[in-house]
Order: structure tokens, then sequence, then C-alpha cells
């Protein structure tokens, strides 16, 4: 039989999990993984990669980076958070904005320490991302385009620097992490329609107060055939393996979603977009061991 005190230790657990979004770094960390597996390092071991320092440094680092992000961007977002999320803001408030600060710093320090580790280049690349992630939650993120852009560059950002680290410059990378980012921009733009209420409120001017929300539509509508000259290039230029179920998986979803995207109104029709692409993501996450079935043989064995 838990105790008050030791329940109230758990929600407060919960709610640092809900506030550092624990389930999204975990998905970060396993594509990092699955992209230098299977598209960064193809050439190397299973073994070899798995039990590599450096990458599981970089993997620390960026972890590290991103939590303190979801605590800054959570810090500057509580009052507007409390009117566009306030079941989540009451459990996030459990854990106080002190407590939260104090994890932001240390975070960020033990992650340049860690970058220290691999190289001064390291240290360099997640001092300049934490910066950017604190530049884009206390001032970009309020700012139309220019929020929605910085936001999906800062998600792609843990993996240019695995990118980085094997100096794979191949094709096809740049064609899977255009697909991604424009994905990611289209879920930002979602995200803004949904979270209208807070936004106007807090003087936010994003796309759909600035622009509209008919001419917010037009726009993802036009990222979204736009994103699908990198489905195409991937389905019929490159090797992908298996993975074209997924690309193909892709189509289907978006075209549902352009439809449903017209008929949205309300704040839930929009959590239900948002949740649509989050699933794109998640899934493109996973299928990337599709891209060869037996490499992942091959790489056990090596």
């Amino acid at each position: 039989m838990l105790t008050r005190r030791n329940k109230l230790v758990l929600l407060k657990l919960l709610s640092l999990f809900s506030v550092v979004r624990g389930y999204n770094i975990l998905v970060i960390v396993l594509a990092q993984y699955f992209t230098s597996i299977f598209i960064l390092a193809p050439h190397i071991g299973l073994r070899h990669i798995l039990l590599d320092p450096n990458l599981f440094v970089i993997v620390l680092a960026s972890t590290g980076v991103i939590a303190a992000g979801y605590i800054i961007n959570n810090f500057y977002d509580k009052e507007k958070d409390l009117i566009n999320r306030p079941q989540k803001t009451m459990l996030d408030r459990l854990v106080s904005q002190r407590t939260k600060l104090t994890g932001y710093f240390i975070l960020n320090f033990l992650s340049v320490v860690c970058a220290s580790y691999v190289s001064f280049r390291a240290v360099m690349f997640f001092s300049l991302y934490i910066f950017a992630i604190w530049l884009y939650s206390h001032k970009l993120k309020k700012f139309p385009v220019v929020g929605n852009v910085m936001a999906a560059l800062l998600a792609i950002t843990p993996f240019f620097a695995i990118f980085i680290y094997y100096k794979n410059f191949d094709e096809v990378i740049f064609v899977h992490a255009t697909f991604l980012f424009l994905i990611l921009i289209i879920r930002e733009i979602v995200k803004d329609l949904g979270n209208l209420r807070g936004d106007l409120a807090h003087n936010y001017k994003t796309i759909p107060i600035f622009y509209g929300e008919k001419t917010s539509k037009q726009i993802i509508s036009t990222l979204l055939l736009i994103s699908g000259l990198p489905i195409y290039l991937l389905l019929t230029r490159y090797q992908i393996g298996f993975m074209y179920l997924y690309f193909l998986l892709c189509i289907l979803f978006l075209v549902i979603f352009l439809f449903a995207l017209w008929m949205s109104k309300k704040k839930t029709h929009y959590v239900w977009l948002h949740n649509i692409l989050k699933f794109i993501i998640v899934t493109g996450t996973f299928s990337i061991i599709l891209i060869d079935v037996n490499m992942i043989l091959d790489k056990i064995l090596w």
C-alpha cells in the first residue's frame, strides 16, 4: 500500500516525465541508433555501432539537450499551455519552476561535458544547439514561419550530430531528411491551429493568427504536395528495400490527412490531425529496419 508521501513522489516523477516528454526522447534515441545502423553506417557491424562509446556519448548528449529544451519550452509556455492544455499543465505544475530551471542547467551542463569526450567540435555543436533551443523558446516561436521552420530544424538537429560523426554524404540521406523536415513543419502549423486560443491570449504571432485559418490550410496543403516529391524519389530512384511499404502507407495517410484538414474546425479535429502526423513520424522510425532486412542478420553475425 503506497503512503501519501510515496504517491506524491510518484506523481512528481510522472510530472517530470511529462515535462521532458520522455516518450518522445525514447523515440529519438531509437531513431538515432536505427539511422546509424541502417542508413549512415551500413558497412559497420551491429556490435561495433552499439558498443561505440563516441556514438553513445553523442546520443546521450542529444538526449540531455532535448530534455532540457522541453523544460525551457515548458517554462516559457506555462501560461499559454494553461489555456491550450490545462490537464497536462496541472500535472506539470507538480514540479516547481525552480526545480525545472535547476534541471535545465544541470542537463545542459552534463550534455556539454559528455560532448567534450568526443571532441571540441562536438562541444561547440551542442553549445550552439542549446543556445538555438533557448532562442526559439524565448523569442522565435512567437513569430510566423520563422518559428515553424526553426522548430522543425531543431527537431532534426540530433540526426545531424550523427550524420557529421559518420561523415556520410549520400544523396538519399538528404532526401529522407527533406521528407521528415516537411512533415515536421506541417505538424508545427497543425499544432498552431489547435492552439489558437492560448496563442491569441499571449500575443503569439503564429501562421494561423497572422495569415488566418484558411491560408494556413493552403500552406499545409502545398507542403503536403511538396512532400510527395521526396516520397516519389525514394520509391523510384533509391534502394530502400521493404521500406517502400512505409511510404505507400504514408501516401494513404497523407491523402486522408488532407481531406480531414479541410473539414477540421475544432481543436479536437486538429489534435487528431496532429496524431496522424505523429504516427507517421514514429512509424517511420521503426520502418528504417525495413531498408535491408538481410542486413539485420548480417550485422548480428558480424
